[in-house]
């Protein structure tokens, strides 16, 4: 298929849908700056929103969400793609090799096709407003809630078993003719990974892979046995404002990742001479600053992540300023960072 070819005519992701115990999301969801806005009609599932993200708490008992999450736990256990003709692209990717699913699954009343994608999950196909016919919307809360500022999401990744990175980049490939955007290899002193960012023709769907380098038993092996499979290691979100967006997710008491050391921040201005960001605004905060400033070009992306939120599961925050990247620059700049705080503090003796 030609690079610009979308046979699925795949146009965004439609939304995640979550699975827990009874009512164990909520208040993580609340902490993002999300509102609940719809009950389902039928089945014990809610709407959750924030600018243009749809996301389902599924709590429903013996349903697909129930069984998935016996076998991994609290989890992203389905996503929708959205597409201009759900049945014509559910029939061509059947066609380019996908499995069906053809039990009624998900939270949903209406029949909506499905394929099976990582981990088992469906990947659904959604071409109307399906919110309207499957939930009750409350009278009193906004449709679109502007939250913490949250707008879309802008990627999720997968963390696939070693060895198996190839066969999911062929998965997205060959059914959705997804390509490959980013390929990185991080070096550890002890561990490592790799990862190959694909995104679809829509250009709105991007699905990094991850999965452990030769070096072995780094935090995607840890990620796979935690999760007990191949699954969705992190959703991100993307904001106008990180800075902001910071504040107000502090506020709900959002618990970020740990801070990186001081010499990474002393270190920008050298990695990105004349980004021209608040150095000591994005220190204070711990968010981290990727992206190029070459040939009088500025391309910055700013991005932090939360903590562990669902079991294994953590969210990103990024804003980008023209940059299309993952942040992986950083991967390297932390590594160095940590390094050269190392050797202030005479831990690394680099005279050997």
């Amino acid at each position: 298929m030609d690079i610009l070819d979308n046979p699925l005519e795949l146009c965004g992701f439609a939304f995640i849908e979550f699975v827990s115990k009874n009512g164990e999301l909520d208040q993580i969801f609340k902490t993002i700056g999300f509102t609940k806005v719809a009950q389902h009609k039928s089945k014990n599932a809610h709407l959750w929103r924030q600018g243009n993200i749809n996301i389902i708490l599924n709590y429903q008992p013996e349903s697909y969400a129930s069984f998935f999450f016996k076998e991994h736990g609290p989890s992203a256990c389905a996503m929708g793609f959205k597409t201009l003709d759900a049945a014509k692209a559910f029939d061509k990717a059947i066609e380019l090799g996908a499995e069906p699913i053809h039990s009624k699954v998900g939270p949903m009343e209406l029949n909506i096709p499905a394929i099976k994608g990582i981990g088992g999950m469906p990947i659904f196909l959604v071409d109307r407003d399906i919110y309207e016919n499957d939930f009750i919307f409350f009278n009193d809360v906004e449709r679109h809630p502007v939250g913490v500022g949250l707008n879309e999401i802008d990627h999720l990744t997968h963390n696939v078993y070693k060895g198996r990175m190839e066969y999911w980049a062929n998965f997205y490939e060959k059914i959705f003719n997804f390509r490959e955007i980013r390929y990185f290899d991080i070096k550890g002193e002890y561990t490592g990974l790799t990862s190959k960012a694909l995104t679809a023709p829509d250009g709105l769907i991007r699905i990094p892979l991850n999965e452990d380098s030769d070096k072995g038993n780094g935090q995607i092996a840890e990620f796979l046995a935690d999760f007990n499979g191949e699954g969705i290691q992190h959703i991100a979100f993307i904001t106008d404002d990180l800075l902001d967006t910071w504040d107000k997710l502090k506020s709900l008491d959002l618990k970020f990742m740990t801070a990186p050391p001081n010499t990474y921040y002393e270190m920008l201005e050298e990695r990105l001479p004349e980004h021209g960001e608040p150095t000591s605004e994005l220190q204070k905060r711990g968010i981290l600053l990727d992206g190029h400033t070459k040939d009088g070009q500025k391309k910055l992306l700013l991005q932090i992540f939360s903590e562990n939120m669902i079991g294994p599961v953590f969210f990103e925050f990024i804003q980008r300023k023209d940059d299309d990247g993952f942040g992986e620059g950083n991967f390297k700049a932390l590594f160095e960072s940590i390094e050269r705080d190392q050797i202030r503090r005479g831990v690394l003796n680099t005279d050997l």
